[in-house]
């Protein structure tokens, strides 16, 4: 895969192309930029487009997002490096985007560049509307971008009624009866959604808060939700989820 990297400093940029060539052999590196003017300039003359471009989001003439929306459409997928910032961790997990953290570890890298695929329809500007989305304006957030099997979708989170885990995938289940089949962990999505009144109520399941219809006392305790399905809670949770419970009605 061909890729470029945007990063002004330069030990850092050496650490990453070092990495690159020890565990990502399969990356050729076409290109180095340093600052979000030198990117534009870059991208312009480039005779290949690359694959994958590894980014540093703040540069020393601004963040990168300026050289981002003037490349506008965007035919190549993104891994952004950063120093630890929760607010661009999180927007990357809710976009589908890539990341590797400040300093670097050697599986994260792997693992990010495991998930591009070349040739696929990888909708990166509608994933970057969904960054822009959560890292500007973090509180007014509505919508996730979802990673599945078949294609990446772009879900308003208010219509996800719950998650189903299967090993390693996780289904979910929209308001309306659709099903997308991820290859993310259920944890990967409890605590990504915790924030929204999703709650982890088994092993298997979690579910959106606001579609629980009626909550059945007993040793094999269940919830239903709105779309009928009966959803174990298991003993182990129970005592957390009762008091989540007492605090929603309180609330109310």
């Amino acid at each position: 895969m061909k890729a470029v990297i945007v990063e002004d400093e330069i030990n850092g940029l050496n650490n990453l192309k070092n990495l690159l060539g020890k565990y990502c052999k399969h990356i050729e590196i076409v290109a180095e930029a340093t600052t979000v003017e030198e990117g534009i300039e870059l991208f312009s003359n480039l005779a290949v487009s690359p694959d994958v471009a590894f980014l540093d989001i703040s540069l020393p003439d601004g963040l990168v997002f300026k050289m981002l929306n003037s490349l506008r459409p965007i035919t190549f997928d993104i891994i952004f490096v950063t120093a630890y910032e929760e607010y661009a961790i999180k927007a990357c997990e809710y976009s589908s985007i890539g990341y590797i953290v400040k300093p670097i570890d050697p599986d994260m890298l792997v693992d990010a560049v495991s998930r591009v695929k070349p040739g696929q329809d990888n909708q990166i500007d509608n994933r970057l509307d969904v960054f822009s989305s959560y890292y500007n304006n973090p509180n007014a957030f509505r919508k996730i971008s979802i990673s599945a099997l078949d294609g990446i979708y772009f879900i308003n989170i208010k219509d996800i009624v719950r998650f189903e885990a299967e090993d390693n995938y996780t289904h979910i289940y929209l308001y309306g009866g659709e099903r997308i089949t991820a290859s993310k962990t259920i944890k990967a999505f409890e605590d990504l959604l915790a924030p929204f009144n999703f709650y982890r109520v088994h092993k298997r399941h979690v579910i959106n808060l606001n579609y629980m219809r009626k909550f059945v006392k007993g040793d094999g305790g269940y919830l239903v939700m709105d779309d009928d399905m009966k959803i174990e809670v298991s003993r182990r949770r129970r005592p957390a989820f009762m008091e989540q419970m007492r605090r929603l009605q309180n609330g109310f």
